[in-house]
């Protein structure tokens, strides 16, 4: 059963300046096929952040031991798209915010649920929802989303881009991408992208 998840109370037009939101929620393919599907995104980068460039590497990243989460770089166009509805989507569709450091299967401090703010917007705006949702008993548990500012984002290696896309029979992406995307276009279809 789908969980209702209401929008932002104020979608703060700051953080949604310049266009750029870095988030976390398990396995980067995953949350980069929902973003992909959204009107106004323009690009979604799958990477690293909250560690160091030395380690940001997929093979040394999976070790849980480098301080990354798996993240995403969503650049979207703020006249289509708000910060506000890419966490409502966030908290909605793309993963489970009430789970510790994994994701289902995916076990790890690098599946973290995140949100790495380019602003302090951003970063108010966050903190703000969480508390919305967490007062509203959304879900059953608390969140336990990490927000931070962003330090740096890493892309990560290019066959890792575009992935869900690309390898749509790959049974990981079949079992998990592919139905957070078909959530998306139950939830959200006023989101998707018109093309």
């Amino acid at each position: 059963m789908a969980i209702s998840i209401p929008p932002p109370q104020w979608d703060d037009p700051e953080a949604s300046t310049p266009g750029v939101a870095v988030l976390a929620g398990g396995c980067f393919w995953c949350t980069e096929a929902v973003y992909l599907a959204l009107e106004g995104v323009k690009k979604v980068v799958s990477g690293y952040s909250g560690g160091a460039q030395a380690t940001a590497h997929y093979r040394t990243v999976c070790s849980g031991t480098t301080g990354h989460a798996e993240a995403i770089e969503i650049t979207f166009d703020p006249a289509l798209l708000t910060y506000g509805r890419l966490l409502q989507v966030f908290f909605g569709v793309a993963h489970d915010p009430t789970q510790l450091n994994r994701q289902g299967n995916d076990v790890g401090t690098q599946y973290r649920s995140a949100i790495f703010a380019c602003n302090p917007a951003q970063l108010q705006m966050a903190k703000n929802y969480v508390d919305e949702l967490n007062a509203a008993k959304v879900f059953r548990q608390p969140i336990v989303t990490e927000l931070t500012m962003l330090e740096t984002f890493y892309p990560a290696e290019d066959y890792h881009q575009d992935y869900a896309r690309r390898n749509p029979d790959q049974p990981y992406i079949c079992a998990v991408a592919l139905p957070k995307v078909e959530k998306l276009q139950q939830t959200f279809p006023q989101f998707l992208r018109k093309e």
